[in-house]
């Protein structure tokens, strides 16, 4: 029911002669509850939700004047009920999501409820991007044989996943093929404002992908969360935060010739990830961020997970509406667009000065200057005219690759297909190549891939203007780089190929292999296996050049070691220069059919080459077709059989689909706190260790204890599929949790990969059998871990892995918002040290024995003091203070709970 505290419950005109109601902010101000106008555009919009929702109960008075009281430089303290209008999903992360839910059902019906009470209260959109690999690239056929690939080894995903669209209202899916999670979102399912019972709102939501971001582009309040976090909110629970600062970044200037967005977008994460906004919300404005296209703002805002941000935030103005109207939105809505946030007093971006901000950072955009990102990290920005001079650097430098510089300009032999036909990966282009040559610095992957870029049509028809220009001048990409177009959506295919230049693009390499995450994910497929054996028998250091976002060591390809982002039209150009080891400022790319020497200059097209061609790629009948034909335009998806019924019929046999243990001896009654005595350090990691570190991601190896479980479960090599696809089989993930070849645990030092010490034997083990015996033993166990422990994709099973590993406590210098949240949501302690303080400066190895002592109180606070008692084999004890990283009294009864998952039933059954 609605309701009218202070007075809010107000009336406006959507559309020319038709009135609705909206909560309104200005009349908040005037009621004296806030200086509204005043606060930062994001601010508002979650004060809209937290007033629209008030009920006295999930969402207070108090919670309505704090957020209106929002004050820049204030301490966080307030923690915010964020109701949100929608939740979005990605397979990868949606599947275990709906094997949660369907556990949920299984557990209601096992206590003989009633299994309806588990139904999304808010609109749920799944769209399967993140299963398709490139094991077919370089020819005309390529995308449909990857394809038909794709369903044969997902047919068990696939047919859960609709069992879900007829098991659970308002449960969408979009069917692979049509693109990527987050184009999708800007493209199609946005709508910037929602109605409900004649109550107008701003679209907001959550997703289980980190990238969610990109939506901010649009105006819309958006980030990543873990799926077990996204379950709760569909489930009717607000999403529970910190009241955060708000980060200003006034963008100045224009950019100058020759650069991109992607330039740009390199140059704000490097520059926010050096200002620490992990956990803030970031707000472009001033005259910079208005003269940007919404494609722009989107590219920015996409990468708010590599600067740390929670949000990278642009508001609406009329370019947000030019974007939706020439996507295919009808007239009405584009107009209510425009006519709410006319209303709310927010529609516009604030100039510098007009709004309050935590702190206000500048960026003149002309200052912006073509570069790169690497070779390891997305913040690591590399000015083109530095790149080959910083990869020789890291070639032979400790705290890279550590080679000697003599090993540098050797050339290695690769033996390659002789049989005459062509392997399967390479489509064309290998046959008749019986060897070559390749060394470290060498360009072996190259793929014009992810969402920030390929949703962006200004990168993507610079990419296809520079191919053209290569291809009349008789250039093509060496028979040993894999190059692949991986698109965001169809929408990317119609313009390019109405300007002409698709052609181009397949002569040079780059064709379609599909529409989805491909390369930025680890979806990059196999590369030739006589390249593959040269790399490992040779250790070379070689390279992928991609337009994506995250480039963390083994997620590429596990053994390409050095991975650069990059706009689509310089991976072009990298991919025809085939190695990273030259200066093309300078250096010419290569020779023409002639024996001309060809420079990036010669072929990197102009501003105003690419705004002539702007205009073809938004046609808004083209939209609105792409969209409203794929359900009947998918036979491979509407071919696959699906069950029926509330409750899903778990098959004992599949490898892909189980019910998970996270219910099992379910009661009513929640738990405690309680101390930790005489617990294991399962491992110890330093910096940086991401999700894809932490969970199991890429390719399953088959000596891995995940390749030994599934061939015991008569699974070939073959068909292992990746681990993202197996996310809704526990056995799998848990087998893969902490199993990346390139972990390093300090335990086995300097030995890479998922293996531990075993104490008190001292014997080398995997992670995963050491915990499985700890497990056993009734020992509990700790992971030591350094700053920025988690950082990267919103990856549910980093969290899920380690908890079901037996791991009590995770304890780190720094987490990163999302994987902190996650392990709160799943039952493990995160714990902080004290400034100053580490693993390494306590002299921690792994001999000892902990225990954690403060947490039997009886009232636990957030953000207290817990004491870690370090045990040491001489007979000493040390007592450390540590900061116990439960950061919100609801997060406090998530833990008491076991997790979000049991407080939510609890919660849902006791009604």
């Amino acid at each position: 029911m609605s309701h009218n505290l202070f007075n809010t419950l107000q009336t406006f005109n959507p559309t020319e002669g038709k009135e609705g109601k909206y909560y309104s902010l200005p009349q908040l101000e005037k009621e004296g509850i806030g200086a509204i106008s005043r606060l930062p555009i994001s601010i508002r919009i979650v004060l809209e939700s937290v007033l629209r929702n008030y009920d006295g109960k999930k969402v207070a008075e108090k919670d309505v004047r704090a957020v209106a009281n929002w004050g820049a430089t204030a301490e966080r303290t307030e923690e915010i009920p964020f109701v949100v209008a929608r939740v979005i999903l990605q397979d990868f992360t949606g599947v275990p999501l709906l094997v949660d839910l369907a556990a949920m059902r299984s557990a209601v019906a096992k206590i003989g409820k009633d299994t309806g009470l588990i139904e999304p209260l808010v609109p749920v959109d799944l769209v399967i991007d993140h299963s398709v690999q490139v094991d077919y690239a370089g020819s005309e056929e390529a995308y449909q044989k990857n394809l038909e690939i794709e369903f044969i080894r997902n047919e068990q995903r696939y047919r859960f996943l609709k069992w879900g669209t007829q098991a659970f209202n308002g449960f969408g899916v979009i069917p692979p093929g049509i693109g990527i999670v987050h184009q999708v979102n800007m493209e199609y399912l946005a709508k910037c404002v929602w109605q409900k019972d004649g109550v107008y709102y701003p679209d907001t939501l959550v997703g289980t992908d980190s990238h969610t971001t990109m939506i901010n582009g649009l105006g819309v309040v958006a980030w990543g969360v873990g799926g077990i976090e996204a379950e709760a909110g569909m489930l009717g629970q607000p999403v529970y935060f910190l009241t955060p600062d708000v980060v200003g970044v006034n963008l100045t200037g224009k950019l100058k010739e020759g650069v991109t967005a992607t330039d740009l977008v390199l140059r704000v994460t490097e520059m926010l990830r050096a200002a620490k906004v992990v956990g803030k919300f970031v707000e472009f404005h001033g005259e910079g961020a208005t003269s940007l296209p919404a494609t722009d703002r989107a590219t920015i805002a996409n990468m708010a997970p590599e600067y740390g941000a929670t949000m990278g935030f642009f508001g609406i103005d009329e370019k947000t509406c030019e974007y939706f109207a020439a996507t295919g939105r009808t007239q009405e809505e584009v107009d209510t667009i425009r006519s709410y946030y006319t209303a709310q007093e927010m529609f516009g971006i604030p100039n510098a000065g007009e709004v309050d901000y935590s702190v206000v950072l500048d960026l003149d955009l002309s200052t912006i200057v073509p570069a790169v990102a690497g070779p390891k990290r997305p913040q690591d920005r590399i000015e083109i005219t530095e790149l080959k001079e910083k990869f020789a650097e890291l070639f032979s430098s400790a705290s890279g690759y550590n080679k000697s510089s003599d090993e540098f300009p050797h050339r290695y032999i690769a033996k390659m297909n002789t049989n005459g036909h062509a392997l399967p990966m390479y489509g064309q282009k290998q046959i008749g190549v019986e060897e070559a040559e390749i060394g470290h610095g060498d360009v072996l992957i190259a793929a014009i891939t992810s969402c920030t870029n390929t949703s962006n049509p200004s990168v993507m028809l610079a990419a296809g203007l520079l191919a053209k220009k290569a291809a009349e001048r008789g250039m093509k990409v060496s028979a040993t780089v894999k190059t692949s177009l991986g698109p965001g959506s169809r929408a990317v295919t119609t313009y390019l190929e109405k300007t002409g230049l698709q052609q181009y693009l397949n002569e040079v390499g780059f064709n379609l292999v599909g529409y989805g995450c491909t390369t930025c994910i680890g979806n990059s497929g196999p590369l030739e296996p006589g390249i593959e054996k040269a790399i490992v028998e040779n250790d070379i250091v070689a390279a992928s050049v991609l337009s994506g976002n995250r480039n963390f060591e083994a997620r590429v390809h596990q053994n390409i070691k050095a991975n650069f982002l990059m706009s689509p039209p310089l991976v072009v150009a990298f991919a025809l220069a085939g190695t990273v080891n030259k200066n093309l400022s300078v250096e010419p790319i290569g020779k023409d059919k002639d024996g001309e020497d060809v420079f990036l200059k010669d072929i990197f097209p102009t501003l105003e080459e690419v705004s002539a061609l702007m205009q073809s790629a938004f046609d808004a009948e083209t939209y609105r077709k792409l969209y409203s034909e794929f359900a009947e335009e998918n036979p491979l998806w509407n071919n696959i059989p699906s069950s029926v019924g509330q409750v899903y019929e778990w098959d004992a046999e599949s490898t892909y689909i189980q019910e998970p243990p996270y219910f099992e001896g379910f009661t009513m009654e929640a738990g405690k706190f309680a101390d930790i005595k005489g617990a294991r350090a399962l491992a110890i990691f330093g910096d940086s260790v991401t999700t894809d570190h932490i969970s199991p991601a890429g390719s399953i190896k088959p000596s891995s204890p995940a390749g030994i479980y599934l061939q015991e479960k008569g699974v070939s090599v073959a068909d292992f599929n990746s681990y993202g696809s197996r996310r809704g089989n526990d056995q799998v993930m848990l087998r893969g949790t902490f199993a990346n070849v390139r972990i390093k645990n300090l335990m086995v030092a300097p030995k890479e990969g998922g293996f531990t010490i075993q104490q008190p034997t001292g014997e080398e083990a995997s992670i995963y059998d050491a915990a499985m015996k700890y497990k056993a033993d009734n020992i509990p166990t700790v992971i030591f871990g350094g700053q920025e422990y988690g950082t990267g994709s919103s990856r549910d099973w980093a969290a899920k892995g380690t908890m079901l590993m037996g791991v009590k406590a995770v304890i780190t210098q720094s987490f990163e918002r999302i994987h902190r949240s996650n392990l709160v949501g799943m039952g493990v302690l995160p714990l902080q040290f004290k400034d100053g303080t580490n693993a390494q400066s306590l002299g921690i190895n792994g001999t000892e024995t902990f225990d954690l002592i403060g947490l039997e109180t009886g009232d636990i606070k957030p953000r207290q003091d817990v004491t870690l008692v370090i045990h040491r084999t001489d007979g000493t004890s040390e007592n450390v203070s540590l900061t116990l990283r439960i950061d919100t009294p609801i997060e406090v009864e998530y833990y008491q709970h076991g997790g979000i998952l049991p407080f939510v039933l609890r919660q849902l059954l006791s009604k």
